[in-house]
């Protein structure tokens, strides 16, 4: 051994801290299966950057949508399971997407899950010279039937199975236009080009507060916080309620070290005061939790919503 070697070789140990933390700080990336400008890539953001900060690594979030949000989906299924790669994924990913989709290129245990992020409701908003309220709605689609238009994501997403079971309450038919993500809906909402607009929080509450529409209702239980004045179709139907979720899933396979580090961080990220109260106003209601709290969830999930979808007959 020469003296360089032989110094090289003493000089190994030292190096080897260094080395692993180097390792500890690859990237982490929050694949969104969703185009840019949405709530799934709100909430996706927010977390990122303070879970960032608990993992001493940059966490970056890449929007990859398509096939009702299965593209996203089945690259995270099929990348490594080393903690690296995260999806966050909504109520159509894995509760109604296994239901409804023949081929689907992935399964629910094809996912480690991480965190339930939060639960949330969809706002059915009118233009300010549509219908006043709910009852008013439901008579200007029995004078119309099947002519109002509603604008959502798509037939087989949540939003519009939430609308569909907002309809079949209230006992009538309207036309669903699909737009590939809020913005476009918004954008034609906004020129007149559709009656109603179906959406989440992070794109209902500002045309709320800047007077761009009237949210006639929502579809959780409960009133939202941010818009407490704004009734929800619970209050007009009892025992109503149309809910989806975020959560954070890794590939199947990650080590369980590496599931709890990244459930820790998720935590940390949730329970930062301007997090929470981004997403409360957004009209989320936050969870967190354990893996094993998220893996019941999605399971509660399946029992609920299976045999609502299979009674409407979504198309697949």
């Amino acid at each position: 051994m020469t003296a360089t070697t032989r110094r090289a070789a003493l000089a190994l140990p030292a190096l080897m801290p260094g080395l692993a933390a180097a390792q500890a700080a690859r990237p982490v990336t929050i694949v969104v299966p969703f185009a840019p400008g949405g709530s799934t890539d709100t909430v996706s953001r927010l977390m990122a950057e303070r879970m960032g900060q608990v993992l001493g690594a940059n966490v970056l979030v890449e929007n990859r949508p398509g096939a009702n949000t299965a593209i996203g989906a089945e690259a995270v299924s099929r990348a490594q399971p080393d903690g690296q790669t995260l999806l966050m994924a909504a109520g159509t990913t894995l509760t109604v997407n296994p239901v409804i989709q023949r081929n689907l290129p992935y399964r629910v245990e094809d996912f480690a899950p991480v965190v339930l992020a939060s639960t949330f409701p969809f706002a059915v908003i009118a233009r300010h010279d549509g219908p006043a309220d709910i009852a008013a709605l439901a008579a200007a689609a029995r004078a119309r039937p099947g002519r109002i238009t509603y604008g959502t994501n798509g037939p087989t997403t949540l939003t519009n199975i939430a609308m569909l079971m907002v309809l079949e309450r209230l006992g009538v038919t309207m036309q669903d236009v699909t737009y590939r993500g809020d913005a476009q809906a918004l954008s034609d909402f906004l020129a007149g080009n559709l009656d109603l607009l179906v959406v989440a929080g992070s794109t209902a509450v500002p045309v709320f507060r800047n007077n761009q529409g009237r949210i006639l209702g929502w579809t959780s239980a409960q009133r939202v916080p941010s818009t407490p004045g704004v009734p929800t179709f619970a209050e007009s139907y009892p025992g109503f309620e149309a809910l989806s979720w975020f959560g954070l899933l890794a590939p199947a396979r990650t080590p369980p070290a590496q599931v709890a580090r990244l459930n820790a961080a998720a935590n940390e990220a949730l329970n930062e005061p301007r997090v929470r109260e981004r997403l409360t106003n957004e009209a989320q209601f936050l969870r967190g939790g354990s893996p094993e709290d998220f893996a019941a969830f999605l399971r509660e999930q399946d029992r609920i919503w299976r045999p609502v979808l299979s009674r409407m007959e979504v198309p697949s």
